[in-house]
């Protein structure tokens, strides 16, 4: 006889599925406010330089275009601590066996910033060189320089808070880099203030304080993320600096294996955005205008969904780890299925107010007429690619929580690089619709990475499983 007071399988898998979207969101929340918070540090550091000089303001973003590419080469090799620690938690728990293993690891990311910081630190010294090679105006392309001098050295810190911050989300514990975040939010804005006018008795160093805030910004992040790691029991107990000087070249190998691709991954896709930057020159002012007014836009509104899929990635990689990938598959698909209900409410508010929104960049929209019509026309394309930016970052996370880092490589590289770039000259140039085009392009390879991406993580989950 059927007991009609206890749960059925169907009762039970929903409340599978509720306890994982909480457990998510737990997880996530914090996340994502730490890419937001991020965000705020470079918004400081727009605004500050362009209240200084419009010239040091462009040299700025040209040097950090530099940089920001030579960090995610750097980054990928950190960013695997992530998952390479989820699946130790997933296969010990809290036994105790973790510990050393989990600090390995830890130690291992570290070794791998060392030994990568001088190549990528080389690699800034000839920022001039390489914008001069890119076509850019000598006296900018100096100026960058200037601004590189002083920014180059926080590269090995940045890379190394990225290690201590992958330690601390694999462990569930985000609201550790949350808080050190907001506090270098404050920092970088005092020394920004004092550095590049010269208030409170210290030099007005212009592009050279700004890009020496930041790099003491970067220190002060890892310094105060690494007292964090230290002192909070649930992080310390790991002891993360014991032996710091003893190799342990199969963790180091695996990290490398992982962390290639990954650092790969993202420069296929930044590199396409940036690249459409650069294009949108060769349109008029106007064009450009209107494409840094848009694309600021989605830039924000895919930190969510970023947020969520680091979550999925620690979420997936602990299942995975245990060999319950019946929970590993539960946990993507739940992260792909939030990122897709918050990307459909932000496509909803770019379809129904884009005017509004690209108004707030224009105060004299008389003048601005031209630009203000782009803007929305660019605007309704990424209403259009907002689910499937969100199925994409969120897939491809959640493909790193199961360590599959190189076919996702593959299919960025097509996806951006095979189908979108083409795309984008077919369209803006080849059928003469200019920055529409291009927009379109983007929004064509972001649609073939969300379904490849997913596709992907589908199948790969599955045969897993099977395995299992």
């Amino acid at each position: 006889m059927t007991d009609l007071t206890s749960p059925g399988p169907r009762s039970a898998a929903h409340h599978a599925w509720r306890l994982e979207a909480r457990e998510l969101l737990r997880l996530a929340i914090p996340l994502a406010a730490t890419q937001l918070a991020q965000m705020v540090i470079l918004a400081t550091d727009t605004v500050m330089l362009g209240h200084f000089s419009k010239a040091a303001l462009a040299a700025a973003a040209l040097g950090n275009a530099v940089y920001f590419l030579v960090w995610l080469l750097g980054s990928g090799l950190p960013m695997a601590v992530s998952p390479v620690i989820a699946h130790i938690q997933g296969r010990h728990g809290d036994s105790g066996r973790d510990q050393r293993e989990v600090r390995v690891a830890v130690r291992m990311g570290l070794w791998s910033v060392a030994i990568s910081s001088l190549p990528l630190l080389a690699v800034l010294v000839f920022t001039r060189p390489i914008l001069l090679f890119l076509g850019q105006e000598p006296a900018l392309a100096a100026d960058a320089s200037v601004f590189m001098s002083g920014l180059a050295w926080g590269l090995p810190f940045a890379l190394g808070f990225q290690v201590l911050r992958s330690f601390s989300t694999a462990l569930s514990r985000a609201v550790p880099p949350l808080i050190v975040i907001l506090l270098a939010i404050l920092w970088n804005a005092g020394l920004d203030y004092a550095l590049i006018f010269g208030h409170f008795g210290l030099p007005r160093w212009g592009l050279f304080g700004s890009g020496l805030a930041s790099a003491s910004s970067n220190i002060f992040s890892f310094l105060a993320m690494l007292t964090l790691a230290l002192r909070v029991p649930a992080l310390g107990r790991y002891r993360i600096l014991h032996r710091l000087w003893r190799p342990h070249w199969q963790s180091f190998a695996e990290l490398f294996r992982l962390g290639v691709p990954i650092g790969v991954t993202m420069v296929f896709e930044i590199a396409l955005f940036n690249g459409a930057a650069l294009v949108m020159g060769t349109f008029g002012l106007a064009s450009l205008a209107a494409h840094q007014i848009a694309i600021t836009i989605p830039s924000l509104t895919f930190m969510i969904p970023l947020g969520i899929g680091l979550a999925a990635a620690v979420r997936v990689g602990v299942a995975a780890g245990a060999g319950d990938m019946v929970a590993a598959r539960r946990a993507g698909f739940t992260a792909i299925g939030m990122a897709m209900i918050f990307m459909s409410c932000t496509a909803v508010v770019l379809l129904a107010w884009p005017r509004r929104i690209a108004s707030l960049w224009l105060p004299d929209i008389a003048a601005n007429a031209d630009v203000l019509a782009l803007a929305v026309s660019f605007l309704h394309v990424a209403a259009a690619f907002q689910l499937v930016d969100g199925i994409q970052v969120t897939s491809s996370m959640s493909l790193r929580g199961l360590k599959d880092a190189r076919g996702p490589m593959w299919i960025a590289g097509a996806s951006y690089w095979l189908a979108g770039a083409p795309m984008c000259i077919l369209l803006g140039y080849g059928l003469h619709m200019q920055g529409l085009g291009i927009w379109l392009g983007l929004a064509f390879g972001l649609l073939v990475a969300a379904v490849t991406l997913g596709a992907r993580f589908a199948i790969r989950s599955k045969k897993m499983n099977h395995a299992v």
